[in-house]
């Protein structure tokens, strides 16, 4: 039997824990519960705010503790919507609770959210006069700034607790392949999330001799028997998964929870998301940038600001027909062909800036005092008022609020031959505006380098999709608008 020592101080053989283990004093619970417990203290955290704060509200403008089954209803409410809200993004896993920004910005929109979607229900159903708006900001305002300081509480929590190993956890034993590489790896991984080892095996090499093998697991089976061992981790390349079978059909007979970490090539696969397809289970190799929610979700967005800004941008389009006929000959649109979405051809609609209008093989870029540029149109494009009319490429669905630029198809052409992963940005919708354009790279791209930089942006974009992240593009194009960089 091939038995290895996971870190200093285990025993080989000793099925006591070793005295090194002994010494931190472990905290009550495991690793596992931390989700459980930040989503209990959120809940508390919310119902406590909306109660205390219809209570003092109404104690100082009324005298009176008011009506304190209803701050409970409304608390209630509150709560079950916004922790929906977080752990449908999966913002109470415990990984995701050691990311500090994301967790602040995800409880500040959660939030946000949750008291947005409440004041339109509650307009849309007439009952707005039954909530006093003074308790309804305190609530707001004392609920968000706990739930924001409870996020730095959870990081600080865990780091302390991983790095001083005081979770508490489950007796195990960890049978791996090599012990001085990856066994040594997973033996310190599980022990920082509060496993307590008792035992290391190392599993005969591969290809080695099949007697050799069932005498190894006969061992790990008598070793475990009568043993106060509670679970069982393999840290094996999953390409045994023959010798792995013999293993798990021998360890069968014991009453103790396997689980297995793929380590080696084959473990790619087995972190990728699964599905059911009928009685199948089915493993996403390759996942689309956006999933039926989020696609639905974009384009409901799209459609109602494609909407609500053609109305209420109307008088203003109007003016600029006018002045570009007046202006120079030609029509009050421009068209060109360009390409959307897993590369479909469709037609772009801007207003005309320019005495040309380019559309085939070969379109030339527009450059500083580019002579083909008309008077109105040289304000049109530093203003970005240009762009507007995509806002009917919005309602039509070939294009989207926020995403990759859209370049002619002449350019197209062009950047393909010069960057590998140029096409990778027809992987989602293009935008009116986008990740790139806030970030700088507006307008020509003269250079390899520039469009380079530009398509590592669409990229970012496109891998790291999120409305939060949809929300900061349209507010910097504001901002970038104002600038005017590279706006000719």
């Amino acid at each position: 039997m091939d038995l290895v020592e996971p870190v200093s101080g285990v025993i080989a053989g000793s099925v006591e824990t070793p005295a090194p283990l002994r010494r931190p004093r472990k905290w009550p619970f495991s690793y596992r519960s931390v989700s459980v417990l930040a989503v209990t203290a959120d809940v508390a955290t919310v119902l406590l705010c909306g109660i205390l704060s219809g209570i003092f509200y109404s104690f100082v403008a009324l005298g009176t503790y008011g009506e304190v089954l209803d701050y409970v209803g409304s608390a209630s409410v509150v709560a079950a919507l916004f922790v929906s809200l977080m752990k449908a993004r999966d913002l109470y896993n415990a990984t995701e609770l050691l990311s500090l920004k994301t967790q602040v910005l995800s409880a500040i929109a959660a939030w946000t959210s949750v008291f947005l979607f409440l004041s339109g229900a509650a307009f849309a159903l007439k009952v707005g006069g039954h909530f006093s708006r003074g308790a309804i900001f305190f609530f707001f305002v004392s609920g968000l700034t706990i739930l924001v300081l409870q996020r730095i509480l959870y990081r600080d929590f865990l780091t302390r607790g991983l790095n001083g190993r005081k979770f508490s956890g489950r007796n195990a034993i960890l049978i791996t392949e090599d012990a001085a590489a990856n066994g040594d790896i997973l033996a310190h991984t599980l022990l920082r999330h509060g496993f307590q080892l008792d035992r290391q095996f190392a599993l005969p090499v591969e290809q080695t001799d099949p007697a050799r093998l069932q005498h190894f697991i006969s061992d790990v089976v008598t070793y475990l028997r009568g043993s106060n061992i509670e679970e069982i981790i393999v840290g094996v390349d999953a390409n045994r998964w023959g010798e792995l079978n013999k293993l798990l059909s021998r360890l069968r007979i014991l009453p103790l929870p396997v689980s297995l970490i793929p380590i080696g090539s084959a473990s790619g696969i087995l972190n990728r998301p699964t599905h059911v397809l009928g009685d199948s289970l089915c493993i996403e190799l390759h996942r689309g940038p956006l999933d039926s929610f989020e696609r639905t979700v974009k384009r409901s967005i799209d459609v109602v600001s494609a909407f609500v800004g053609l109305f209420a941008l109307l008088p203003a389009l109007i003016v600029v027909s006018v002045l570009i006929k007046l202006d120079s000959p030609g029509p009050i649109l421009f068209r060109q062909r360009r390409r959307g979405f897993n590369g479909r051809p469709f037609d772009i609609f801007k207003f005309r800036t320019m005495s040309v209008m380019e559309d085939g093989p070969a379109v030339s870029q527009a450059v500083r005092a580019d002579g083909r540029v008309t008077r109105i149109g040289r304000w049109l494009r530093r203003t970005s008022i240009d762009e507007l009319p995509q806002l009917l490429n919005i309602l039509n669905s070939s294009m989207s609020l926020v995403g990759p630029r859209p370049h002619a198809v002449a350019h197209d052409n062009h950047f393909d031959k010069m960057v590998s992963n140029y096409a990778f940005r027809q992987n989602v919708k293009p935008g009116l505006t986008g990740w790139a354009q806030v970030n700088g790279q507006r307008g020509p791209t003269p250079t390899v380098a520039d469009i380079r930089r530009r398509v590592d942006l669409d990229l970012w974009y496109i891998d790291n999709w999120s409305l939060r992240l949809d929300s900061l593009i349209i507010m910097r194009t504001f901002l970038e608008i104002t600038r005017g960089r590279n706006a000719y």
